[in-house]
């Protein structure tokens, strides 16, 4: 390894290697295949660039972005060492120019797009090369299972049949333990080699807030003295929320470019070596920035929006404090987002990808709403042991403010037992009915009423009871399997809280406010109140039902009366679900704020006093009340209808309401389980944003107020699973 440690200092300017390097180079020289987990900034690339100088012959490096070959390629050449690339953005003389300088073994490094090795003029040109080594980067893309699963890559399992004595490295920064398998198998490996470095970065900090009015939230956190002129990057979900971002921060005096795939390839580039030259603090950027980037200061990494996966989110996050120096990692997390995320997962065509892609997706929202080390969750998820007695990493928001806990060894007991007397055939949802109660029809269906842990949990919600599951599998008490419709299992440590050997912990849960609601009919802003009707009959008529739907007049006044600035406000106003609050919130608190802003109003404080009906005055019962408690007499539709003197689809509209605005309502005696479930798959295939398709497919046996009832059901069951 003499040579080897005279050329990283030649070429690199290092004296010694990071962890692993010199073990893997060491394969390499041997002619050993090798697979290398390693973290962003851990030192990848030198696996294969530090052996290319000594082998005799060119290493072809397969990369799947363009920028990223050019980055790579720059700093090569700035250190002395011969290196190309071929890819689209050459012209053909260019092209034509590097193939004789390989013939002439003038090159020492190739790197090539995987679309084009797999050419077969191409993989001709390579035979007549004296290829010394192949490194796959990236290496993940090349599974269905990962994050980032590209058709192209599959066709590099041919590479070991054209090349079969050549030594083969494939690298990732991201990789669960089925991604990892498959790679190695997909590659055809040889014997390999594997190395794991650990993706624990210490200098990390690791936190979720819920999304809650996010650009004010954004600007409190840069606005602080210490990341005013600090270098961060801002992730978004689309192109259009990436441009409003950054020209919102350019307004407020910050030094902020947008980056993603709809921009010219020039100015990419050019955005890019601004922000690596210090001449621009920030970009907003979609998941096309980052790769490549070898930029070691960043302070921060922001997801203004869910990512799809972990592995995004770890790749993502891992941009950060490459330099060891302290670091953010702050996501703002909303159940709209997931939904958003889930439209478009319905959109794939391959049901394969579909599965893969939902359970992604329920793990990523599982790191957000965990109550336990966001480190530890991390780790185990990339298959990396922790040490089970440390449990606090001391540098995430839940290890650092941890939430108040009760003993949880009792509620964890009727959860368990309540999942094996289900016999593990259920998710949280169906679990959380049975302990709360529930008279749903597929409950007494399955004669899951008569069983000893039915009703036993009626001193907490559904939602609670939910959030306590969600931990007990967090803690290794049970486990969650499946992909879009998860259910729930037993495992080892299970009996442990059975036969009451252990002791658990939990997060106390909180306790909702719910505001009542009282009548303003004079001092209201009517001004505000027309924008908000204008909002609200625009959304209803893409949605295709009535205003009304959307918000009632009285709950319009009421923000009209004291302009909630912030989610949380906003759903303190009756009639505002969760469901609404998710789907709507941010809209009507944007047209709030920037009203508010125009007319220089100041918002009114929002507390349970303020919402006393005025003296001499009788507070009305709703029209959906009224519902609502025949409702609870265990009556059908018809027979609230004809109590009331209402048509049926009047009192399927209020039933509709009420399972939006967050009432735990059951359908199951309104609409039949078999006909739930071919709604359902009709959703899922059309989607449920507009009630004439589905009715088109599933045909004049089917209702609009079965459809909507089982919408609604869908919406409510998804928010809170």
């Amino acid at each position: 390894m003499e040579l080897a440690y005279q050329a990283l200092q030649k070429y690199f300017g290092y004296t010694s290697f990071l962890p692993l390097q010199e073990e893997i180079v060491k394969d390499i020289l041997l002619k050993n295949d090798v697979f290398a987990l390693m973290p962003t900034g851990g030192g990848k690339s030198l696996c294969y660039q530090l052996p290319a100088l000594l082998l005799d012959g060119v290493t072809i490096v397969v990369s799947p972005l363009i920028a990223l070959m050019k980055d790579q390629v720059d700093g090569l050449k700035a250190n002395g060492i011969a290196a190309a690339y071929i890819n689209s953005s050459l012209r053909f003389d260019e092209i034509q120019h590097i193939k004789l300088e390989l013939l002439e073994n003038r090159i020492s490094i190739l790197y090539v797009a995987p679309e084009r090795i797999m050419l077969p003029d191409f993989l001709l040109f390579l035979q007549r090369l004296n290829i010394s080594l192949i490194a796959v980067d990236e290496a993940h893309c090349i599974s269905e299972w990962g994050h980032d699963f590209r058709p192209e890559y599959r066709q590099l399992k041919l590479l070991k049949e054209q090349f079969p004595q050549t030594p083969l490295i494939a690298l990732t920064a991201t990789a669960i333990p089925e991604v990892q398998k498959d790679i190695i198998t997909q590659l055809k490996l040889t014997n390999s080699k594997i190395y794991k470095a650990s993706l624990n970065r210490e200098n990390l900090f690791y936190q979720v807030k819920p999304k809650d009015n996010a650009y004010h939230q954004l600007l409190q956190y840069l606005n602080l003295k210490n990341h005013k002129r600090d270098p961060g990057i801002i992730y978004c979900y689309s192109r259009k929320s990436t441009d409003d971002l950054a020209n919102k921060l350019q307004k407020d005096g910050f030094r902020a470019l947008p980056y993603h795939a709809g921009l010219g390839a020039d100015l990419r580039a050019e955005t890019q070596d601004k922000f690596v030259k210090d001449d621009v603090e920030i970009i907003v950027a979609t998941i096309a920035f980052g790769m490549g980037v070898d930029k070691s200061n960043i302070r921060f990494v922001i997801h203004y929006d869910l990512p799809k996966n972990l592995e995004s989110y770890y790749q993502e996050t891992g941009r950060a404090g490459r330099d060891g120096l302290r670091s953010d990692c702050i996501l703002f997390f909303s159940h709209g987002d997931k939904r958003k995320i889930e439209y478009f997962i319905e959109q794939k065509g391959d049901e394969t990808e579909k599965r893969v892609a939902y359970k992604k997706l329920q793990e990523m929202v599982n790191f957000c709403e965990c109550r336990t080390c966001r480190r530890k969750i991390l780790l185990d998820y990339f298959g990396e042991a922790c040490n089970e007695n440390e449990t606090n990493c001391g540098n995430c928001d839940n290890c650092l403010e941890p939430k108040e806990t009760i003993d949880g060894t009792f509620i964890a007991q009727k959860v368990i037992s309540c999942v094996s007397q289900v016999r593990e055939r259920f998710g949280m949802s169906y679990i959380a009915d049975v302990l709360c109660g529930s008279k749903s029809q597929k409950i007494i269906r399955n004669l899951d009423d008569t069983l000893t842990t039915y009703g036993t949990g009626k001193e907490y919600a559904k939602k609670q009871w939910q959030a306590f599951i969600r931990e007990l599998v967090q803690l290794g008490y049970l486990k969650s399997e499946g992909d879009k419709y998860p259910i729930v299992k037993l495992t080892p440590r299970s009996r442990d809280i059975l036969s009451k050997k252990e002791r658990v912990l939990l997060t106390k849960p909180a306790e909702e406010v719910q505001i009542a609601q009282k009548y303003f009919d004079v001092d209201f802003n009517h001004g505000l109140f027309e924008i908000l009707r204008s909002l609200r009959k625009e959304l209803a008529d893409a949605e295709d039902m009535p205003p009304y739907i959307i918000f009632h007049d009285s709950s319009s006044k009421v923000m009209a009366t004291h302009f909630p600035r912030s989610l949380s406000d906003f759903r303190k106003i009756n009639g505002v679900g969760e469901s609404k609050l998710e789907k709507y919130g941010e809209l009507f608190v944007k047209e709030i704020v920037d009203y508010c802003k125009e007319h220089n109003v100041e918002p009114k404080a929002i507390n349970v006093h303020d919402y006393n009906p005025a003296p001499g005055k009788t507070m009305k019962t709703s029209t959906l009340q009224e519902t609502l408690e025949l409702y609870k007499q265990n009556l059908t539709i018809e027979e609230i209808a004809q109590k009331r003197n209402l048509a049926v689809s009047t009192v399927a509209s209020h039933i509709e309401k009420l399972i939006l605005s967050g009432e735990e309502i059951s359908i199951d005696k309104f609409v039949d389980i078999d006909r739930q479930e071919h709604i359902i798959m009709a959703m899922s295939i059309l989607g449920s944003e507009r009630l004439a398709p589905i009715k088109e497919k599933l045909g004049d046996d089917y209702s609009y107020e079965e459809i909507r009832l089982v919408r609604a059901s869908e919406m409510s069951n998804r928010e809170i699973a």
